[in-house]
């Protein structure tokens, strides 16, 4: 009984066990889960048979038509029972799938809603007590359902857009008693009760998101290319969130969510006044605009709303608010200064996210530049609407409304001034009251006035708008610029700040706060300065100095006499250091509109004498900071080199140029001698050979010594190699030949000033040729030496690199190469009858060699009409095509041969007439004294020999000013004399007694005088006449024994244009 059991059979046993209670509770979870499914299969088929009858009660309710567009006609049934059938629609619905019954439902509670029949209209069920908050659940939650349904929409279909209508009337209907019909006539005494109802309604519906899903709508049906909504649906919308803000007496929570939501939808009042300008008249008649702008100066409320926009959606705003004040004047005016003050706080929120530079972060915006949100299809295709709503801001009538109180501040000066004029011809006693009145009632401007503070706020919002709105920077320029009213009365407030335009004021303030420009007239002046640089640089020279106006010519002085000061006394008094400068808007705008005064005295002068210099500069003392490497010297001459003497700034340029030998190496010293480079030319090959020769050679070695061996026509060595005169030969026989217009690389002006010729590719290479002649001529300028070859100004402009400047203007300096083009485009600049009848367009046709080819100045110019909107643009290029693109290839090449070797930050010193004095010399008559001074004299010539004294007393007294020029020219090859008198002259100016031709003669010593005196003829050498050899500038002058002889043979000779070969 109790034998041992196996123990294979124990487990045996136990997993049998096991197996069968696995097996029990298997099916127990089975039962249990069939249970489930029967009960949720149950429950979904209830559901579903619920739903079908719902459905079917529904379909009986709607009378659905046949089709899509079939008309709507439904059979009304009792408003309870239709309550009744609706909450078992609403316990049944399911988003999505039951929508297209909720718009058929819609329609038909609608439909109701026309019906003054009691037991009809939906609203009655409202009348009983018993159901009556039940009523006002379901209508909010059917219309919450059509407000999500509104979210889904897309406009721009048009099956969508009925039935957006629909919804749309809903929201309208049950949100206002107007359309109900039910309380007309007896049941008015139920309006107010009812108006309360719909008023609890809204609350809900605002609760619930009313206004984003609005403005989803409205993003969606706006910011396109073209707007979806048509009068009808706009109004609606529009009508819908107005609503709650009439309600509610535009509280402040929902007038934040008005402004949050609706304003900053893309263009939104623009789209008002072309599609519903009823419901703009609707927003002028509410004053929206003036509450807006009093929600907006409430620091909280606008920091609930900069915290919920995103940039784009402020730049929206703001846009919105400019033209909806602009639509609204009276409210514009009366809140000129909170409109600025709102504008520039959004103009700010809008900065934040505007980076300088593309990165992988930031994302292009077509008015902000790079941002660092992103901006979806739809904003960038609103950004046209957006942007015309912006230009609003500078337009004419919005710049006069916002410096309204300084017009009305210079208009009473105007009339003071005029009765000031007018009482000249009064006693004496009666002017010193005149004088006295007149002093109490226009004093000069303080900073702490009301009319300064009136007019720096706009200046400041201006600015700040330039800032941000970079992309439209320049539109906003040219608008203020051309607004005939602002740059005269800002300049006037200027004056009125004190002597020298308030020089002082503006020094004082940087003196109380060093570095710091955040003083609001700082503003002022840098608007000035950046409308008045757009002005200037676009008039020609007959608006600048004949019209004259905006400015007078005394204006332009006194303004660069300012600036000048201003300019050099901030960065030279330590007012700003050199980094705080170089990126202040302030001193970059002042120095802008300061360089454009200059270079157009540069071009036509209008200043008087030593005008651009600063009295309180020594030239010794800079150049003695210079010497010492001190950056502040460095920065003042290369922001504002005038202000040293040119003589100066020449000392300055050739000091450079011995620096920089000195540091390549290429200066003879004690211990080594410099290398050189030496090239053989052939006399008939002179261009050639050496563009053969030198035009790969490096710039340094051009910098350097080069030496010349010449092969006569005979093909033989000619004696000697370059001790400086072969090479000024070389370097002159050269230059004269590529300048030569035969040649074709360079064409003359009809005042004969040389400038790249556009047909200049028939020659073979030429580009490399080009490069090269820029080196050629460059390196006479490093060298010193005078070449005369006058160069037309816009060439020397673009050779200093000003015409890449955005002050360039073409147009003032086109005169200097087509003076009858320049005729022409002034002609259509002002021509008074509409320019579509010239039948211009934007194109060039220009004759090449006989052919006629026809150059676009913009993309498709051949079709782009000109017309008196785009006149201003159509000449500014043209003329820009003529002078730059045309040559812009040769030029180049030329600029880039000579800025190898003359350092561009050497050339920047100088202004385009100072460029070519230092090519071509001085235009002043030549010091005969100084060229005396610095002469050297050879076989037997002394100072004090009687034919020299002659020589220079001829000169001197019998000769013009011309006839010292050609004798300049004849034995020097340049009529000028070198810019730091003759000192400078390489090789020194020597005379010869041409009858002692000892090569080994010293020059002017006792041996030399001695030797001649005992080789000179006494006989009168009549037959011979001067010569000369102007790559030594050596003048071999006969022993005449009169002076009336050497008179006659010298004018002869330096007329003759003669040199070498005459005898």
């Amino acid at each position: 009984m109790f034998s041992k059991v196996d123990s294979h059979q124990k487990d045996s046993f136990l997993e049998q066990t096991k197996a069968q209670r696995e097996e029990r509770a298997l099916e127990k979870q089975r039962e249990k889960s069939a249970l489930k499914i029967q009960s949720v299969y149950r429950g979904y088929k209830s559901r579903r048979s619920l739903n079908l009858v719902i459905r079917k009660e529904i379909e009986d309710l709607i009378n659905k038509p046949a089709t899509d567009d079939g008309e709507y006609t439904p059979n009304f049934k009792p408003a309870l029972e239709v309550y009744k059938f609706i909450r078992g629609f609403l316990f049944t619905y399911t988003d999505g799938a039951d929508s297209h019954y909720l718009e058929l439902l819609c329609r038909y509670l609608l439909a109701t809603m026309d019906s003054d029949d009691l037991k009809i209209s939906y609203v009655s069920v409202s009348l009983l007590k018993q159901f009556v908050l039940p009523w006002i659940q379901q209508v909010k939650e059917i219309l919450w359902k059509c407000v999500l349904c509104l979210k889904q929409i897309k406009p721009e279909n048009h099956v969508d857009v009925k039935i957006m209508m629909v919804y749309l009337r809903m929201l309208i209907t049950f949100t206002h008693t107007a359309t109900w019909k039910i309380i007309k006539g007896k049941g008015e005494g139920l309006t107010a009760g009812m108006n309360q109802l719909c008023n609890n309604i809204m609350g809900h519906l605002n609760n619930k998101g009313l206004y984003p899903a609005l403005q989803i709508l409205l993003v969606r049906g706006l910011a396109r290319s073209k707007p979806a909504f048509t009068k009808t649906s706009l109004t609606a919308v529009l009508t819908i969130s107005l609503r709650p803000l009439l309600a509610a007496n535009f509280s402040d929570n929902l007038l934040t969510l008005f402004v949050l939501n609706i304003l900053s939808v893309p263009a939104l009042v623009h789209h008002l006044s072309t599609t519903a300008p009823d419901c703009l008249t609707h927003l002028i008649t509410n004053r929206v605009f003036k509450r807006s702008l009093d929600l907006l100066t409430n620091e909280q409320s606008t920091r609930i709303i900069f915290n919920s926009l995103e940039g784009n959606y402020a730049l929206c705003l703001l846009a919105n608010l400019i033209q909806l004040g602009y639509s609204e004047l009276e409210g514009l005016v009366e809140n000129t200064n909170s409109f600025m003050t709102v504008t520039i706080r959004l103009l700010d929120k809008c900065k934040n996210y505007v980076q300088n530079k593309r990165s992988n972060l930031t994302h292009w915006h077509p008015v902000l530049g790079w941002f660092s949100q992103k901006t979806d299809q739809g904003l960038h295709e609103a950004m046209p609407f957006v942007v015309k709503q912006l230009q609003i801001l500078w337009c004419s009538k919005m710049v006069r409304l916002l410096f309204l109180e300084l017009i009305d501040y210079v208009d009473y000066a105007k009339e003071i001034d005029t009765q000031k004029a007018a009482s000249k011809d009064k006693g004496l006693f009666k002017k010193a009251l005149d004088k006295a009145s007149s002093k109490n009632a226009v004093s000069k401007i303080k900073l702490g006035s009301t009319i300064a503070q009136s007019t720096c706020l706009p200046c400041a919002l201006y600015q700040c708008a330039m800032n941000t709105l970079s992309q439209l920077r320049l539109d906003i320029v040219s608008g203020l610029s051309y607004n005939e009213i602002l740059l005269p009365i800002l300049w006037r407030f200027l004056c009125d700040m004190g002597p020298n335009c308030g020089l002082k004021v503006f020094l004082d303030l940087l003196q109380q706060t060093p570095e710091s420009t955040i003083h609001p007239v700082f503003s002022l002046l840098t608007l000035f300065c950046e409308a008045a640089s757009n002005y200037i640089c676009t008039l020609d020279h007959i608006e600048m100095f004949e019209h004259q106006k905006l400015f007078k010519v005394e204006d332009y002085i006194k303004m660069s006499e300012f600036l000048n000061l201003f300019v050099f006394r901030v960065v030279w008094g330590g007012l700003m250091s050199i980094s705080t400068a170089s990126s202040s808007e302030v001193f970059t705008s002042a120095r802008g509109l300061l360089m454009i005064l200059y270079e157009s005295d540069s071009r036509r002068n209008y200043a008087p004498k030593d005008h651009w210099l600063i009295k309180d500069v020594k030239p010794s003392s800079f150049l003695s900071e210079l010497d010492k490497g001190r950056k502040l010297a460095q920065f003042i001459l290369q922001k504002i080199p005038h202000i040293i003497p040119f003589g100066e700034r020449v000392k300055i340029f050739r000091k450079s140029v011995q620096k920089e030998r000195e540091v390549l190496g290429l200066c003879e010293s004690v211990s080594a001698t410099p290398q050189s480079t030496l090239i053989t030319v052939h006399r008939s090959r002179i261009v050639e050979d050496g563009y053969r020769q030198l035009a790969q050679v490096p710039p340094r070695a051009i910098k350097g010594v080069i030496r010349v061996r010449f092969i006569n026509e005979q093909g033989l060595d000619e004696a000697g190699i370059d001790q400086d005169g072969v090479f000024k030969e070389f370097l002159e026989e050269t230059i004269t030949k590529v300048f030569d217009p035969s040649l074709n690389l360079f064409k003359v002006t009809s005042e004969q000033k040389l400038y790249p010729s556009s047909t200049s590719y028939i020659q073979e290479n030429h580009l490399f040729l080009f490069e090269f002649v820029g080196k050629m001529l460059a390196k006479a300028v490093y060298e010193g030496i005078i070449v005369e070859v006058p160069f037309a100004p816009f060439f020397l402009t673009q050779i200093l690199g000003h015409s890449f400047s955005s002050t360039y203007s073409s147009l003032d300096e086109l005169p200097s190469l087509d003076p009858d083009l320049a005729k022409n485009l002034t002609y259509i600049k002002h021509f008074d009858d509409d320019v579509s009848d010239l039948d211009l367009t934007f194109c060039y046709d220009e004759d090449i060699m006989g052919r006629l080819e026809t150059h676009e100045l913009v993309p498709g110019g051949k079709a782009v009409a000109v017309t008196n909107d785009n006149r201003i643009r159509y000449v500014h290029l043209m003329a820009h095509f003529r002078m730059y693109r045309q040559i812009r290839d040769q030029t180049l090449a030329f600029i880039k041969g000579f800025k190898s070797v003359v350092n561009s930050d050497w050339l920047s010193m100088f202004s385009s007439p100072e460029l070519q004095k230092l090519i071509s010399g001085d235009t002043a008559d030549m010091d005969t004294s100084d060229l005396r001074k610095h002469t050297q004299y050879y076989g037997g010539y002394h100072n004090n020999h009687k034919v020299i004294n002659w020589l220079w007393d001829i000169l001197e007294k019998d000769f013009n000013q011309a006839d010292r020029a050609a004798f300049l020219k004849f034995v020097t090859s340049c009529s000028k004399a070198p810019l730091l008198g003759f000192a400078h002259l390489e090789p020194p100016f020597s005379i010869r007694c041409v009858e002692v031709s000892d090569d080994q003669d010293t020059g002017d010593t006792v041996g030399s005088v001695l030797k001649g005196f005992f080789n000179i003829k006494k006989r009168d050498p009549v037959g011979r006449l001067p010569t000369s050899s102007t790559c030594f500038n050596l003048l071999k002058l006969p022993n005449y024994q009169k002076k009336a002889t050497l008179r006659e043979k010298l004018k002869y000779a330096i007329h003759s244009n003669t040199g070498f070969e005459l005898s």
